[in-house]
């Protein structure tokens, strides 16, 4: 599995794979929420080369390794949401 930091994500779309109370806590400006317990029924929204996003890292690594599984590029994000708000990337809402 392949990861990136928050500052390399860039150009790539983001999927958030939170669920929907920890979205509303906060989440990446411009991420496309599609949570892990929805992903198989939602498969066809992930984008190809996307940047998957959880809070700390753990549960989008899971969702990487599933995705490239089913012959998608995808990237997980070192770190999560706490590390892109540690970073000062923009945000929506507050993340703990």
């Amino acid at each position: 599995m392949r990861e990136i930091t928050p500052a390399e994500v860039a150009d790539r779309p983001l999927v958030d794979v939170r669920e929907p109370h920890e979205w509303l806590q906060g989440h990446a400006e411009g991420a496309i929420h599609i949570p892990m317990s929805q992903l198989l029924a939602r498969l066809h929204e992930v984008p190809d080369g996307a940047a998957i996003i959880c809070r700390t890292g753990a549960r989008s690594g899971q969702v990487v390794a599933y995705l490239e599984h089913q012959g998608l590029d995808a990237v997980n994000v070192a770190g999560g949401t706490v590390a892109w708000a540690a970073e000062g990337r923009p945000m929506t809402g507050t993340v703990d």
